[in-house]
């Protein structure tokens, strides 16, 4: 399984693993391959710089990779599904990666219920 991990996922499995299920962490080990978006780290990048998260970026990639987690950066296809898809949830950022998923295809790990509104390639947690 190809899984694309949402913003918050990345966030809960570096600094606080204890909010993923047994469930979820079974994922992402299991996973043949794992991706997390650019769009996620702009997104943290975002948030850090207007202070509704800290977190060190450096760190974070660092640690990624250390996992093996794959870089998925953003493609003009990508970026055109956006335009396609119903309009269940305003979030840009949410939008792009399920965006993503469908393109790639990749599932997406997240725990927010109205992105599976979008597509079957939604796992929630």
């Amino acid at each position: 399984m190809r899984l694309l991990l949402d913003t918050h996922v990345v966030i809960w499995a570096l600094s606080e693993p204890d909010r993923l299920s047994a469930k979820s962490k079974e994922l992402i080990q299991s996973a043949d391959q794992l991706f997390v978006s650019s769009a996620s780290i702009w997104e943290m990048a975002i948030k850090e710089s207007i202070g509704k998260l800290e977190i060190d970026l450096d760190a974070t990639m660092s640690e990624l990779v250390g996992m093996g987690v794959t870089e998925l950066p953003i493609s003009w296809q990508h970026s055109k599904m956006v335009q396609e898809l119903p309009h269940h949830h305003r979030d840009p950022f949410d939008r792009l990666l399920i965006s993503q998923a469908i393109c790639e295809p990749l599932i997406l790990l997240t725990h927010d219920k109205i992105l599976s509104e979008y597509t079957d390639l939604v796992r929630l947690i």
